[in-house]
């Protein structure tokens, strides 16, 4: 039986154990706030007092941490020493171009196999096994990573080699952070305009401009209900990490530059740990 150590059991890293052990795969799992991982021994999935206890003999090592600093501070080389000699390590945060390049370099000293394997999906998908998976790594650990992925998502994405996949995931990101403001600003827009926001969402229902996206943010926004499916904090960080790639590659992005302050007024106003949804009030903050 395959064993894997997953670190970090938050929104997306307890249903990716969930289903992994669901799978048939020997899980056990950490997290910083333990409480937060221990509903998950009810799945079949061990909870470890440390991130070492979790990775002793494991084959695959599965990081879904907040950001690269979070993670270099929790697989240090002890922790990494006691995993399986042929370890993989998949790393699926969203850490950013040189994020994935310090963590890769860790996985490279330690001699292990490293895939790059951030998601695409919120807390719904994960919770139903639905997630996007973009992956890149050598071509001999894809048959090694494919049943990991199958146990918690609907499709894989192979983008090749290296970091392909985190590069790819930016983009995504910036897409999806842009359509949420601009929900939001179209919304507060029509409130602002004495319309019912709702009747935007109506006009472009089943038309060339609907985005099925648009209604499950925008519901929240009429609302005015923010369960956290992607936090504004992850907002915030991921618009910083695109506008970083962006300035490294010599793109130009007003509209990521917006989004980012945007998230971070958001933030600022004590809305943090609520959806990306809340960047409404970001828009209308008087509302």
């Amino acid at each position: 039986m395959t064993t894997v150590a997953v670190l970090g059991t938050g929104i997306m890293g307890a249903p990716m154990a969930r289903h992994l052990a669901g799978a048939g795969f020997d899980v056990r799992a950490w997290n910083r706030t333990i409480e937060k991982a221990q509903p998950l021994t009810d799945d079949g999935v061990k909870v470890a007092s440390s991130p070492a206890d979790a990775a002793r003999g494991a084959d695959v090592l599965l990081t879904m941490l907040a950001d690269v600093d979070a993670i270099a501070a929790t697989v240090t080389a002890e922790v990494l020493r006691e995993l399986a000699s042929d370890a993989v390590w998949v790393q699926s945060s969203t850490v950013g171009i040189a994020g994935t390049a310090r963590l890769a370099a860790l996985a490279e000293e330690a001699g292990l196999g490293y895939v790059d394997a951030p998601v695409l999906g919120t807390r719904q998908p994960a919770e139903a096994g639905k997630l996007t998976v973009l992956a890149s790594g050598a071509d001999e650990l894809r048959g090694r990573c494919a049943p990991l992925f199958d146990a918690y998502a609907a499709r894989t994405v192979w983008v090749g080699e290296g970091d392909r996949a985190t590069r790819l995931k930016l983009v995504m990101n910036s897409w999806v952070l842009a359509l949420t403001t601009a929900t939001a600003e179209a919304m507060a827009l029509a409130d602002a305009l004495e319309l019912d926001p709702k009747r935007f969402l109506d006009t472009i229902e089943g038309g060339p401009l609907d985005v099925s996206y648009a209604h499950v943010k925008g519901g929240m926004m009429l609302k005015r209900e923010f369960p956290p499916a992607f936090p504004v904090w992850g907002g915030l960080k991921d618009a910083e990490l695109i506008l970083e790639a962006a300035d490294v590659a010599g793109v130009r992005m007003q509209v990521a530059a917006g989004v980012r302050a945007q998230m971070r007024a958001t933030l600022e106003s004590g809305h943090a740990d609520e959806d990306m949804a809340a960047v409404w009030y970001a828009a209308y903050p008087d509302n």
